[in-house]
C-alpha cells in the first residue's frame, strides 16, 4: 500500500488515499468539537444581552456594534457548522475529497467571522466600561492576538515549509 501524498512517503508515512481522507475529515471534525462551545457561549451570551435592564442604556453605536456582532455569530455558527452538515447529508455517496476540500474553507470562514464576533463583543463590553478608545485599545489587542495565533503564525509555518526551512 503506497502513500498518495509524495511528502507523506518523502516522511516515511504508508497510507493509502482513502485512509489519508479518512484521518484528514476525523482530525477537521475534531478540530470544529473545539471550536463550536466557544461560538454557542458567545452566541448564548449575546442573545441574553437585549433582555437586560441595561440594554436600553447602550449608544447608537454600541447597539450597531452588538448587533453586527450578533450577525457575525450567526454566520460563524453556520460556517463551522457546515462541514459536519454536508458529511452527514452526503455520507455515503463516496466524495470525501470535495467534501474536506469545502469543509476547510468553510471552517476558515467561521474562524475569520469567530474573530470578528469576539472583536466585536470585546467592543461592546469595553466600550460599556472604559469608552470608546478603551474599546478600540482592547479591540486592537484581541485583533492582533487573534490574527497572530489564527492566521499568521500557522501561514507563516507554511511559508516556511514552502521554503525548505525547519524549525
Amino acid at each position: 500500500m503506497a502513500a498518495s501524498d509524495p511528502k507523506d512517503q518523502a516522511r516515511g508515512k504508508k497510507e493509502s488515499r482513502d485512509e489519508r481522507l479518512d484521518r484528514e475529515l476525523i482530525e477537521l471534525l475534531n478540530e470544529l468539537r473545539v471550536a463550536l462551545p466557544g461560538v454557542q457561549v458567545l452566541f448564548a451570551f449575546l442573545l441574553t444581552i437585549p433582555f437586560t435592564g441595561t440594554f436600553r442604556d447602550l449608544t447608537d453605536q454600541q447597539r450597531n456594534v452588538y448587533f453586527a456582532t450578533f450577525c457575525a455569530t450567526i454566520a460563524s455558527t453556520a460556517f463551522l457548522m457546515t462541514p459536519p452538515a454536508y458529511h452527514r447529508l452526503r455520507w455515503r455517496r463516496y466524495d470525501k475529497e470535495r467534501m474536506l476540500r469545502i469543509s476547510n474553507r468553510t471552517a476558515i470562514t467561521g474562524l475569520a467571522f469567530l474573530a470578528l464576533a469576539i472583536c466585536g463583543a470585546a467592543f461592546v463590553i469595553a466600550d460599556v466600561l472604559f469608552g470608546t478608545a478603551g474599546a478600540a485599545a482592547t479591540v486592537a489587542a484581541a485583533a492582533a492576538l487573534i490574527a497572530g495565533l489564527w492566521f499568521v503564525l500557522p501561514l507563516g509555518r507554511q511559508l516556511e515549509d514552502e521554503s525548505g526551512s525547519d524549525d
